[in-house]
């Protein structure tokens, strides 16, 4: 976002010039990215005489942060790996020394402070070498080199300016191959790499091969979250390969540590690394991750890679070397430091054959099992693990009473303890624990001695034996953790986890007083459903509402282009959700939130207020409670568009007599031209009224009742469920204008959903629709889509590919398409295309009006198929349906009827009655707006 105004630098001086330190943690989709894609991206536009810095390492982290301030008369990015290498704990960092350079220029500055532009690692007579961007992939990449022969890798430290020189000099003569490994959006991407790279070799008197491979995020995140993903790529790249377990020295042990924010036990990861680094044969690196979307509050993982300092040859990064693998597992080590995680997540699955698992509980070892998931214990029978439980809570209470501060020092010992003796293995006694353990921890701990922690640690450590049985009964779908977020709690205490929370006490407080109020009840008796529905979602709703979570909000059209079409993925599991193909999705949207607070802010009302208004308007019997700003933002339609009769309710509460006469006026019949001008040219919304008339001030509880509740908007599902599973995709295009006054106006629903966060929770309901499949798949199906129009389409085809793959038999599907430019809004273009290329669409009318010097619209595509119109409609039962605006309806029923008229027949008169026939058989079908 920056890259635009970043052009516009004037030249650096020595007194004015800009350093830009930028983490690299890109959030993609649902979790956090080390991609490097949106520096490429944003390099063409970058000025040529910016330094580019690129970090990995924690020692280079800290010494390229400072490198960045000796360039005087240069502009400098310094783009440092947050993904792993800045947040890692337990390297020992040395800052720069001021060394003199030979001259000013770039290269000598980076040379004199011991870096060079790039760095080579592999066979120094290696015949294939890739090349990359400094990186967490290439750390690994540069792990595995020194292991295998005939393979080299070149890091790119200094990405502008861009020295083909230095490049050259790292280059081994005998290199054949050279692979560019390129940071790109997505593999249809072009990246710069590539081209610095070939431009490079083409002043070589021997030009080497140089390949291109795409490295799009969703590849980036599959390198390093999955077990031998990257060395298997590089595998194919070099002659002789290496697994990821070969990078690593045969003494490391990989742990994983999961816990709650509010845990006691959440420093535990830190003093078990500190115990380790106490002992200057070990080394220890510690990395914290957090999940804040799947458990309120969030879940945080610390992953602890620990070896032999003689045994390491070259630093191989904790994510690369402790993925959050769940397929085949890495972890030598699991510990579950919060018991309620047992039942909400999959964690076992991290573990590698034969782990060990320890589970901090103050359950028994009975209520332990009873709480173990049907999953979970399948997973320890598939991969024998040993499982351990100790009550540190409990045991700490025994030694130091209830001394909060005092017990969470001592129960941290503890589980410390219990670790060191797993550690040890078969080797450990108690008094070879206590002896190892007295090199790191003080003889008197908070008044408890060493040796007293260490027998109720000893004596408290419990093996747990897991049996199965043949009747398990079946356990909900439990999460797995989706590093998503570096923090899940800010300095002043407040999440920083999306979803609902409690903001303070007082919000505390009215959750526990009026329990009733904030979870009303709908009288929906469910107990027999498979996923028991939440009534307290939309009480008011005669329809079955459900919460789905938001997984992709993804832009299609370009940023710089006047529509903002985006497409929108939410997971259903555990919801009980189903739809048919064709079915609209209901959304019910909130309202903005800062227009809801400035709102309250100006009519003078506290928003944290507590009122008790009706569940659904007209209703005066059944109450909530709400605080002012949930009442606003979730259920009132403050900013939606007031009928008639609110003019005439509003004038009574206006203490002004102009303004109740004018509201009086509007309301009545002789005020319609002024009521149509408002409503219709002016767009003006309830809360415009309120200003327009500002001495009408109701009761904030009255007025929500004057005002009403927000209504569903309702949206063509994108999907077929058979295809997709547990998702429901949607097609949506922002509704906005500018009035005659020249205000903004958006659309309430579509930018409630523009705005979605993924994690985001959604409450949706589902609607039947008149778009629906023929019964028979051998009926030609013919589809016309506007715009987002397109939407049930892409199921319709979805389910179609399906079928076929199936290896049922279906009939011809002709789709037509229309927009204004093919480069902007081909929506699903790529899926399209696909569908072409498959047989699934047996002919394509196109239409983007704006790209010829003639303007092309949907019904002259259907022109040109006019023959084989007639003869799908005619003679094999083919369905055809429009969905999108209303206007092109005229023409393309001209266009079908003219079809009849002159192949199949038919006059004009006859053409048309039989068109409208075919709507009593639903096989001439509109979905318009």
């Amino acid at each position: 976002m920056m890259a635009p105004a970043l052009s516009y630098l004037p030249r650096a001086t020595p007194t004015s010039r800009l350093v830009l330190q930028v983490s690299n943690l890109l959030f993609t989709e649902d979790t956090l990215s080390a991609s490097l894609y949106p520096l490429t991206n944003a390099l063409p536009i970058l000025p040529k005489d910016i330094v580019i810095l690129l970090s990995a390492t924690p020692q280079q982290v800290v010494d390229f942060a400072q490198l960045s301030y000796k360039f005087t008369d240069q502009h400098v990015i310094h783009i440092f790996d947050h993904y792993g290498a800045a947040r890692e704990v337990g390297h020992s960092v040395a800052p720069l020394l001021d060394t003199p350079a030979k001259s000013d220029a770039v290269v000598d500055i980076v040379k004199a402070y011991g870096y060079s532009f790039f760095s080579y690692a592999g066979d120094a007579e290696a015949q294939d070498v890739v090349v990359l961007l400094n990186s967490p992939l290439a750390l690994a990449a540069q792990a595995f080199a020194k292991r295998t022969t005939g393979f080299g890798v070149v890091t790119v430290n200094v990405l502008r300016p861009w020295d083909e020189e230095s490049l050259l000099a790292v280059i081994p003569p005998t290199v054949q191959n050279v692979h560019v490994l390129d940071d790109v959006a997505s593999s249809a991407n072009h990246g710069v790499l590539y081209g610095e790279v070939f431009g490079t070799f083409l002043s070589t008197p021997k030009l080497p091969s140089v390949h291109s491979h795409r490295v799009t995020p969703a590849d980036t995140n599959a390198y390093l979250l999955k077990q031998d993903a990257f060395t298997s790529f590089l595998s194919s790249l070099a002659p002789a390969a290496s697994s990821i377990e070969s990078l690593l020295p045969a003494s490391t042990k990989r742990l994983l540590l999961f816990s709650t924010p509010k845990t006691s036990l959440t420093t535990l990861p830190h003093v078990l690394e500190d115990l380790f680094l106490s002992n200057k044969g070990i080394s220890a690196s510690l990395v914290t991750d957090h999940d804040a979307f799947s458990k309120a509050g969030g879940v945080t993982a610390n992953r602890l890679l620990l070896s032999l300092k003689k045994e390491e040859s070259s630093y191989v990064p904790v994510p690369v070397a402790i993925p959050y693998d769940v397929t085949t597992g890495a972890v030598d080590f699991i510990a579950i430091l919060d018991q309620s995680l047992l039942k909400s997540h999959s964690l076992f699955k991290y573990a590698k054959q034969g782990a060990v698992v320890l589970v901090a509980s103050s359950w028994s070892v009975d209520e332990v099992v009873a709480n173990l998931p049907t999953e979970t214990k399948e997973i320890i029978a598939q991969k024998a693990l040993t499982l351990f439980t100790i009550d540190a809570s409990n045991l700490a209470a025994q030694l130091v009473g209830d001394d909060e501060y005092k017990k969470g020092v001592i129960e941290n010992v503890i589980v410390n303890l219990a670790f060191l003796r797993l550690y040890i293995g078969q080797a450990a006694q108690e008094s070879v624990l206590l002896k190892v353990a007295s090199i790191a921890f003080d003889d008197i701990i908070q008044g408890v001695s060493l040796e007293q922690a260490n027998a109720a640690a000893w004596n408290g450590l419990v093996d747990i034996d897991v049996a199965q049985s043949d009747d398990e009964p079946k356990s909900a779908a439990l999460k797995t953790f989706d590093f998503n977020a570096i923090i899940v709690e800010g300095e002043d205490g407040d999440s920083v986890a999306t979803g609902a929370r409690v903001g303070n006490w007082h919000d505390a407080a009215k959750h526990l007083m009026f329990p009733d109020a904030f979870t009303p009840d709908s009288g929906v008796q469910n107990d027999d459903l498979e996923f028991p529905l939440n009534p307290a979602l939309r009480p008011e709703l005669p329809e079955d509402t459900f919460l789905v979570t938001c997984t992709v909000n993804r832009r299609l059209t370009p940023l710089e282009y006047d529509r903002n079409v985006f497409h929108l993925e939410f997971d259903t599991s555990g919801t009980g959700l189903k739809y048919d193909i064709g079915e609209a999705l209901g959304i019910h949207g909130w309202n903005d939130e800062k227009e809801v607070l400035d709102f309250c802010s100006w009519y003078g009302v506290d928003p944290d207020r507590l009122i008790t208004i009706p569940v659904a308007a007209g209703d005066e019997e059944t109450l909530h409670t709400r605080t002012v700003f949930q009442a606003l933002q979730q259920q009132i339609d403050l900013f939606g568009h007031p009928p008639k009769s609110f003019y005439t309710d509003l004038a009574p509460f206006a203490s002004s007599s102009v303004d109740k006469h004018a509201l009086l006026f509007i309301g009545s019949p002789e005020g319609v031209a002024t009521f149509k001008k408002l409503s219709e040219k002016d767009t003006v919304t309830f809360a415009d009224v309120l200003k327009m008339y500002s001495s009408a001030r109701p009761g904030i509880e009255t007025l929500c009742q004057l005002v009403g509740d927000i209504k569903p908007r309702h949206y063509s599902i994108a999907s077929a469920q058979a295809v997709v599973g547990n998702r429901v995709d949607l097609l949506v295009v922002t509704v906005d204008w500018v009035t005659p006054s020249g205000t903004p106006r958006y659309g309430q629903c579509t930018r409630y959903l523009a705005g979605l966060r993924v994690g985001q929770k959604v409450t949706v309901s589902i609607k039947p629709s008149v778009m629906k499949l023929p019964p028979d798949n051998m009926q030609p199906l013919i589809m016309a889509g506007l715009g987002t129009g397109a939407a049930p389409f892409r199921a319709f085809l979805q389910h179609r590919a399906w079928s076929q793959q199936n290896g049922e038999k279906v009939g011809p599907v002709y789709y037509y398409f229309g927009s204004r430019h093919q480069s902007q809004e081909y929506l699903y273009g790529e899926e399209i295309e696909a569908f072409i290329s498959d047989n699934v669409i047996t002919r394509a009318g196109l239409a983007f009006s704006r790209d010829g010097p003639k303007k092309v619209y949907i019904q002259h595509k259907m022109l040109e198929d006019s023959e084989a119109l007639a003869e799908m409609l005619q003679d094999q039962k083919g369905v055809f349906y429009l969905c999108g605006p209303t206007w092109p309806v005229p023409d393309v029923y001209e266009a079908l009827v003219n079809a009849l008229v002159k192949y199949k027949g038919y006059d004009a008169v006859s053409a048309g009655a039989y068109v409208e026939s075919l709507k009593e058989e639903e096989r001439y079908i509109l979905e318009v707006y």
